[in-house]
């Protein structure tokens, strides 16, 4: 059950989605005679899971004009995602291959998506003012920008737009190497569209590799050092989160999130997610859940406690995005990881 939310101005994702292809159950790509199909992308992973949490969400891609764009479509629907502003066009939808870890073998990932639809894009070709008119929120990832020209500067004109109406601006900012293979670096077009967010997810890792900060090696904390440093030369963010990951094994990990806000830094419990199902998305999840959290509850505290529960739920759930609602968050978010069946 998808619960009903007060709130009515709708929070906007934009980015790719792929089709995704995955061997059933933990088997290899060498003994796989057949695929699961679904459909799944960062930004969109986002919007889904803000459905489930009761929050107007709607995605914003291109998808060619044909049955498999269509396919795609209709499953961001049948999760109560608005799809008005969908552009089509193009040749063909990205794919991706997974191959599902257990114990010591980790997950292999595999992408098809060169001169997707979405790579595609040109500028001009979304209406952001009329998409972002009614807006509270615009959330984008690294992974658009990295995809295209067009597609990076269809972001800088989003963020244009949303800063212009006074809309919040979050991003996960996270650096995929292999996919910058248009002539540009990150860190040469990342940090204009960094400059206009409110919120943003990154890593030690990825301020050095996208905004060039790394850590003074004074600094007791790393995380703090590279926060302090971001705001200072991106003043209209006020918070950076990030998640802790401890990996034991392909099928049992740990979990924690950590926030800055500018004056203190924040910090959850440490979950123990054991006998994984599915990991893919769980960054998204964290969002999705950072997002409500800050929507309902505005307090960081909780709305990171909220994010990092959600996060951990989503390791449950088979596919991209996560399939579950406040009222299975909130326990796990109050310590209660039993797991008990409920009648």
């Amino acid at each position: 059950m998808i619960l009903k939310t007060t709130s009515v101005r709708p929070v906007i994702t934009f980015g790719e989605i792929m089709m995704r292809l995955s061997t059933p159950g933990f088997a290899r790509f060498s003994q796989a005679t057949s695929f699961n199909v679904t459909y799944g992308g960062g930004e969109a992973n986002v919007a889904v899971s803000l459905a489930y949490f009761g929050i107007p969400a709607a995605h914003v891609t291109r998808f060619p004009d044909n049955d498999l764009g269509q396919a795609a479509t209709a499953l961001l629907r049948q999760h109560r995602v608005g799809t008005e502003h969908i552009v089509y066009g193009g040749d063909r939808l990205g794919l991706y291959f997974l191959e599902t870890g257990a114990i010591a073998r980790p997950s292999k990932v595999v992408y098809d998506r060169a001169n997707s639809a979405f790579a595609q894009l040109e500028p001009g070709m979304l209406n952001w003012e009329e998409i972002l008119a009614d807006a509270q929120w615009f959330h984008w990832t690294g992974i658009t920008p990295a995809i295209s020209a067009g597609a990076a500067q269809s972001c800088l004109e989003a963020i244009w737009v949303a800063n212009k109406l006074g809309i919040t601006v979050s991003a996960d900012i996270n650096y995929r190497k292999n996919l910058w293979q248009y002539g540009k670096k990150a860190h040469e077009i990342m940090p204009e569209l960094v400059a206009g967010c409110d919120i943003i997810v990154s890593s030690v890792g990825d301020a050095a590799d996208i905004l060039q900060i790394k850590p003074i090696k004074e600094d007791a904390d790393a995380f703090t050092s590279v926060c302090r440093q971001i705001m200072q030369q991106y003043p209209k963010i006020k918070k950076i989160v990030n998640t802790k990951r401890g990996s034991v094994s392909a099928s049992h990990n740990t979990l924690a999130g950590m926030l800055w806000n500018g004056q203190e830094l924040l910090q959850t419990i440490t979950h123990d997610i054991t006998h994984i199902i599915d990991r893919i998305g769980g960054g998204d999840a964290f969002m999705a859940g950072f997002i409500y959290g800050l929507l309902t509850y505005q307090n960081d505290q909780k709305a990171l406690d909220f994010a990092v529960a959600a996060s951990a739920l989503k390791h449950t759930v088979e596919g991209d995005a996560n399939l579950v609602t406040v009222a299975e968050v909130e326990p796990v978010m109050e310590g209660d990881s039993s797991g008990r069946l409920k009648r």
